[in-house]
């Protein structure tokens, strides 16, 4: 039976384990899932050692518009 996906948009931190002068680069990812399916999708699509974590922020209405994202998607926003 398939996985249901919320219609949540979590923003996502994903640490690499690449650093800049001794601290780890960061990222930003959006997964259109609650936050427990998120931590679970961006994981899954990241390189192995790199480390996962909803924040706390949020985006608006039209941010989320703009993204178009489908349930279960997952987007790197800092590219």
């Amino acid at each position: 039976m398939g996985q249901s996906f919320g219609v949540e948009i979590q923003l996502v931190e994903v640490s690499t384990d690449d650093s800049v002068r001794g601290t780890p680069k960061k990222q930003l990812w959006v997964a259109a899932a609650t936050p427990k399916q998120a931590v679970q999708l961006v994981p899954a699509i990241i390189p192995e050692g790199w480390s996962a974590a909803v924040t706390d922020g949020r985006l608006t209405p039209d941010q989320i518009a703009l993204l178009n994202l489908n349930p279960g998607e997952v987007r790197e926003l800092t590219k």
